[in-house]
């Protein structure tokens, strides 16, 4: 146990953001947060788009910048823009009902739990960022794509065009569910961001055995996310893929 302990500490002491950068870079990620929570928020109130696209217009945005500054600024940057999205998201909580950042992320259907379930996934989205950046780093950008990408685009696809539902399991007994159009959306979108990932990255070796193994992680994945319980598949969506690649590659 205190080994473990000491491990989570020491990835803290090494990607704790120096001061400069967060007196940086620490208004400008903040901005940035902010101005894609109210993206989605006026598509929401503005457009009447539904919340099942603005939720993930927002996860999107949030993680398709996760993706760029691990790409630039390695796990430090990632926690400092972290943080920051998270006390827009706080922000937006505090406000609660009715306030457009708060209905951009909160699923009417979820009700009366609006709010839980927005609580949720951002710890979910936490621990399995943490967990996937702690131990398994050479592949943490694997669980960024897949759960950024390929989890992002699932809802989307099924409020649309989702014909074939199933039931997921739940905490308070809601009758939640997604659809065969989603889950196949997860594993195109997954596989495609994996095979971009092994062409663009110096880090891996484009192979017929990298590319078996990234449909294979793909697979995995989007059984996961069909069998993660409601809000939590923004860690299993993390941790699953970057645990693959790293045992795998």
């Amino acid at each position: 146990m205190n080994s473990y302990i000491d491990i989570i500490l020491d990835f803290f002491i090494r990607n704790f953001p120096p001061l400069k950068a967060i007196a940086i870079g620490g208004p400008i990620a903040l901005s940035w947060a902010t101005l894609c929570l109210m993206f989605a928020g006026f598509l929401k109130m503005r457009k009447n788009w539904k919340t099942g696209y603005t939720r993930k217009v927002f996860h999107f945005l949030i993680f398709g910048t996760v993706i760029g500054v691990h790409w630039i600024w390695n796990t430090s940057g990632v926690c400092l823009f972290g943080g920051m999205t998270s006390l827009v998201i706080a922000y937006a909580l505090f406000r609660g009902s009715g306030y457009f950042m708060y209905e951009a992320m909160a699923r009417e259907k979820d009700a009366p739990h609006r709010t839980y379930y927005v609580i949720i996934p951002y710890f979910a989205t936490l621990i399995g960022g943490l967990m996937s950046s702690i131990f398994f780093p050479a592949t943490v950008v694997f669980g960024f794509l897949v759960a950024g990408l390929g989890d992002a685009i699932a809802e989307p696809v099924g409020t649309r065009w989702g014909k074939h539902k199933y039931n997921v399991p739940t905490i308070w007994g809601l009758n939640t569910t997604r659809s065969l159009e989603g889950s196949a959306s997860v594993l195109f979108v997954s596989l495609l961001a994996l095979f971009m990932c092994l062409v663009f990255s110096h880090q891996f070796e484009l192979s017929l055995r990298s590319i078996l193994i990234v449909i294979f992680i793909a697979a995995t994945s989007t059984i996961v996310e069909a069998l993660s319980p409601h809000g939590w598949d923004n860690a299993t969506m993390q941790v699953v893929p970057a645990m693959l690649g790293a045992g795998m590659l």
